[in-house]
């Protein structure tokens, strides 16, 4: 019986130990579970933590732990530096009370320091605000880029998949523009839409036709004039090199001549494949031509009532802005195509008078070429006064060709500063730099086409995105549908 105590005794130590074993376990798994006896009094920090403060970024950063704004701070007063005074009748307390838990906790119960590091762990921040804004900004924009990019592309891949018939419809919608001012003029005179549109279609077509009749006429009953002018010319050209300042010797024109003989002799398979492809290049014309002709006759006839079936595609949200877009569209067109119509005539008709007095053979069928390149800006006008040079060169001599090429060029300077900004006005005015962007990249597009129809796609394009800019404003007033 004397042992029973003692054993007793032990068996409490173990269970203490163990429990305590516990703790410290689930302290180190679980930061928020400190055990009571590691945890310090009310005010202090823990032993061996480093504790947080607030920085710029708004992380924390270790230092010592300020106490909160809402408990009062322990400042010693006068009153409060004297002992506690007890009152006279209260008993001493017993010299047998507990004494402090920090004084009668065992030695085993210190927290390790591997449970502080723990505790001590800062937060880790959101990877969403880890990221700078302005990377944030560039992917937002980066993203949104490339969906249009992708759109863009599959975009022209279906053009030039169907390009014959995108070039067929944008011709007739040309054509229409040109057109359309005379139709609703015999309309508004009394005639029947029907008829007004059948007499403006048949003259409109019989005219453009007469127009490349003569010019085929002209080149063929000149062809064996210019052909022996052309044979002099070249003979003339040569001596005029031979006694010119550039010093052309007789064996370096021999070697220019033999060299182009040669290519055109080792080439002659290409070339004649170019006119196999040349036969179906006519075919595809013709075949351009027909559609242009039915895209013309019907949206001379029939164009209010397409446009009214196109709307009903729209958005209804966005059908009203669209209803007031098209008029204003379909207005910049057509004063795109009457000026350009205006300007490539005045140039054909000056440039044409200046051939003709300078003795220029084919002077006709050069100032028809002029009005037809006129069509394509910037690098028709070069090429058509470059091949009015070309043909004053050979046939005439230095002289007359010098003279028409000063021609050119002042009928093309009193073009751009004086004819366009006076007739096409600032409802289709385009930078030159878009002019030349545009024209460049639907050459590459869709060759000569492209380059026909990008400048008044171009103009079309600007008139419709100012006036939906205005809109969204509402800077202008909706159009009502009817």
């Amino acid at each position: 019986m004397s042992r029973l105590p003692q054993w007793l005794g032990s068996i409490g130590s173990g269970l203490t130990r163990l429990s305590h074993r516990l703790e410290e376990r689930k302290a180190r798994t679980d930061p928020d579970g400190v055990p009571a006896w590691a945890r310090p009094p009310a005010g202090e920090p823990a032993p061996g933590r480093p504790v947080r403060e607030p920085t710029d970024e708004g992380t924390a950063a270790p230092g010592p732990v300020a106490p909160a704004a809402s408990e009062p701070t322990a400042s010693p007063s006068p009153e409060s530096a004297e002992p506690p005074t007890t009152a006279p009748d209260a008993a001493p307390a017993p010299a047998s009370a507990s004494p402090p838990a920090s004084a009668s906790a065992p030695a085993d119960r210190t927290p390790p320091p591997s449970a502080a590091a723990v505790l001590a762990e800062p937060p880790r921040p959101d990877p969403v605000a880890a990221v700078p804004w302005g990377i944030r900004v560039a992917a937002e924009a980066g993203w949104r880029l490339l969906v249009l990019a992708g759109t863009l592309w599959v975009l022209m891949h279906v053009i030039s998949a169907v390009q014959l018939v995108v070039l067929a419809f944008v011709a007739g919608l040309l054509i229409t523009a040109l057109l359309q001012p005379t139709v609703a003029t015999l309309v508004r005179r009394g005639l029947p839409r029907g008829l007004a549109a059948a007499l403006t279609f048949i003259s409109g077509f019989v005219i453009m036709g007469l127009v490349g009749w003569f010019v085929v006429w002209q080149v063929m009953d000149n062809a064996d004039d210019l052909s022996g002018k052309l044979e002099t010319g070249l003979h003339d050209l040569k001596e005029w090199l031979r006694t010119s300042p550039f010093h052309v010797t007789q064996d370096q024109i021999d070697n220019i001549t033999d060299n182009l003989t040669k290519a055109l002799r080792s080439n002659t398979d290409e070339i004649t494949s170019a006119g196999i492809q040349g036969v179906q290049v006519i075919i595809e014309t013709l075949t351009g031509i027909v559609l242009a002709m039915f895209t013309t006759l019907f949206l001379l006839y029939d164009g209010p009532r397409i446009w009214r079936w196109v709307l009903r595609l729209v958005p209804s949200a966005a059908r009203e802005g669209v209803a007031g877009a098209g008029p204003r569209a379909w207005a910049t067109l057509t004063a795109y195509v009457r000026g350009t119509v205006i300007v490539a005539m005045i140039d054909a008709i000056c440039i044409g008078i200046g051939l003709y007095f300078l003795k220029v053979p084919m002077a006709v069928p050069l100032a028809v070429f002029i009005f037809l390149f006129a069509f394509i800006p910037l690098v028709g006008a070069v090429v058509s006064g470059a091949l009015a040079v070309v043909v004053a060169l050979v046939t005439q001599g230095v002289f007359t060709a010098t003279m028409v090429l000063v021609v050119v060029l002042a009928v093309q300077q009193i073009e751009g500063h004086v004819l366009q900004p006076f007739i096409l006005g600032r409802a289709v005015r385009v930078h030159p730099l878009a002019v030349v962007l545009s024209v460049a990249a639907g050459s590459m597009i869709a060759g000569i086409g492209g380059a026909v129809v990008a400048v008044p796609l171009v103009a079309v394009t600007n008139t419709v995105v100012g006036y939906l800019k205005a809109y969204s404003r509402g800077e202008v007033p909706g159009e009502r549908l009817e």
